[in-house]
């Protein structure tokens, strides 16, 4: 995979966003603002950003406003440097289009970078694009995600995910977190910081999808309000030993009844719901450049470094460290 730099990169690279009905503005606006605002050692645009959809011209957006496509075919010879898909709630509708799949799938093939944003992350997933893959989306489809396309593997609490070449975001904004991270690739840590001054946003997000994460979700969708101080209480004190029988003692039942019921309500049981819980939040803190595990170990609750590397090969299938390697934000150059 080519790299580039602000000093040797001559020409602007091609990026698509591909559009659909409805598309959230904010998802692709984010991104194009910050690829038109990219610039190259000599001042030039870095980027040569189109706006595409599926039969182009004015295409509704989630707001009042509309926006001017070009259509897919207008492009079939293009080979893309950068083609990002787009989000919103329409996604499970414009995920059935077989010439956006097949634009996407040939796109695969070709471009050096693919990429979604926030739902679009679905399109993606149906093309078989995202197949053994770790990948993110909005925290309201995360669990969808995973129940509708097991072996992908989610990443509910992350800001956005690349892997192998093939990059998803989480919601809304985090299409800007993405773009000036591809940017820092591109052209380095000084031009993706100009940017985010200009458009008065931090280089690198603090913390992740956390507090809306797929885990905290079960709170808010369980069949019942019982636990919901408890979840509470358990989320905020990793730390805390957070045995069954100290859960149990919290809300007033035996151990045994508090387990059947926890596990009816909230769909996991107690042990597992914390392990989830430790495991998302060492992930989380493994996303921040030069993260040590000891740290990370003791933040999150677990017993040992032993213990925590069981726990991520459970619900990762993937080691911390291998984790952070993989992921970890590198430190702006």
């Amino acid at each position: 995979m080519p790299t580039y730099s602000a000093t040797t990169l001559q020409t602007p690279l091609t990026v698509a966003l591909l559009l659909f009905e409805g598309s959230k503005l904010l998802d692709f606006a984010g991104p194009l603002q910050v690829f038109s605002d990219a610039k190259l050692a000599n001042g030039a645009k870095a980027y040569d950003v189109h706006l595409l959809s599926e039969v182009g011209g004015s295409l509704r957006t989630d707001t009042i406003c509309n926006v001017e496509t070009s259509a897919l075919t207008s492009y079939h010879d293009v080979v893309w440097d950068t083609a990002i898909v787009s989000g919103g709630s329409s996604a499970y509708v414009a995920m059935q289009s077989k010439p956006l799949r097949d634009f996407i799938s040939k796109s695969a093939i070709t471009c050096r970078r693919l990429g979604s944003i926030c739902l679009g992350a679905f399109v993606l997933a149906e093309s078989g694009l995202l197949s053994g893959r770790f990948a993110t989306t909005h925290w309201e489809g995360s669990a969808k995600l995973s129940t509708d396309y097991p072996d992908v593997k989610v990443q509910d609490d992350a800001i956005y995910v690349e892997d192998n070449g093939i990059w998803t975001s989480a919601g809304v904004t985090a299409g800007i977190d993405m773009a000036l991270e591809m940017v820092r690739r591109d052209l380095g840590g000084s031009e993706a910081l100009r940017i985010a001054k200009s458009l008065v946003l931090p280089m690198v997000r603090n913390g992740g999808q956390r507090q809306f994460s797929r885990t905290l979700a079960a709170q808010a969708g369980s069949k019942g309000e019982r636990f919901g101080d408890l979840i509470a209480s358990v989320a905020g004190d990793l730390q805390d030993r957070n045995s069954v029988a100290e859960m149990a003692a919290k809300v007033g039942m035996s151990e045994r009844n508090f387990a059947r019921r926890f596990t009816e309500e909230v769909g996991v049981s107690p042990a597992q719901f914390v392990e989830r819980l430790r495991v998302e939040h060492a992930a989380n803190i493994l996303h921040q450049p030069g993260a040590l595990l000891s740290v990370v170990q003791i933040e999150s609750g677990f017993t040992s470094q032993e213990n925590m590397r069981r726990a991520f090969q459970r619900q990762l299938g993937i080691s911390p460290s291998s984790y952070a390697a993989k992921f970890a934000t590198p430190i702006a150059g």
